[in-house]
């Protein structure tokens, strides 16, 4: 991704819309497919979307580890290729998971993409890499966010132009373990905005982390009560059902 704005511009890019959640599905659309994407994309809202890594390295849109809940096949994602995880119908649409790179060209730069990478341990680079080579001709706003604060410091060594985000959820980890956590992972991240958890809301560390210029998107808005959190506690929200 080569863009010569700045990086506070590209972050108030990056949250003019908000975020349809895994793209705009239901009704016959499968989350993080091609027809969500679209979806989305004609109503002018945000994506956020999900990455696993396929066997020979390719970033998929696809939020599970195992293919079970969403496709007509079973067992691990990680253990196919690209090829034969296309080859695979999801359920419902009966469409194929798009590769990132599929993800991004019908994107077109048209509206702001988050990309949740997928990776639960400390074996972070082959995902990331796979995720950096698809952003490298994309000029619409993106930001790539994980739980995992491994994907954040990846990118601020190896592709420090790309946006960086933390996913943070309070839930189990309010005690004085998980605040620490929350303060450590942040800083490992070097994250550039906040993706937090509506439950959480209103939040100490999500408050310092807004007093500090970092924006807070929060997830996942279902209802006019989460909305009413949002609009006094976030700068923008990730939504399961459209606004309004």
């Amino acid at each position: 991704m080569r863009s010569s704005r700045s990086r506070r511009s590209e972050l108030e890019r990056l949250g003019a819309v908000p975020f349809a959640h895994r793209g705009l599905h239901g009704g016959g659309l499968v989350e993080n497919s091609g027809g969500a994407i679209a979806a989305a994309v004609a109503r002018g809202y945000g994506i956020e979307l999900d990455v696993q890594l396929s066997a020979d390295g390719e970033a998929m849109v696809f939020h599970d580890e195992d293919l079970d809940r969403l496709t007509v096949e079973q067992g691990p994602l990680a253990a196919r290729t690209a090829a034969e995880l296309q080859a695979i119908r999801l359920h419902v649409s009966n469409e194929v998971m798009p590769r990132l790179g599929e993800a991004l060209e019908m994107i077109g730069g048209r509206v702001p993409l988050l990309i949740e990478v997928k990776s639960r341990d400390r074996i972070v680079a082959p995902l990331c890499r796979a995720v950096a080579r698809a952003l490298e001709r994309n000029e619409g706003p993106v930001g790539v966010m994980s739980f995992n604060p491994q994907v954040g410091a990846w990118f601020a060594r190896h592709a420090p132009d790309v946006l960086r985000g933390l996913v943070v959820t309070e839930q189990g980890k309010r005690a004085l373990r998980g605040r620490i956590e929350r303060r450590l992972f942040l800083w490992r991240a070097r994250a550039d905005f906040l993706a937090y958890d509506v439950r959480d809301l209103p939040s100490r560390f999500a408050e310092s982390a807004r007093a500090r210029r970092l924006p807070v998107y929060t997830w996942t808005v279902r209802s006019g009560a989460d909305r009413a959190l949002a609009a006094a506690h976030a700068d923008q929200i990730i939504f399961e059902a459209p606004p309004g």
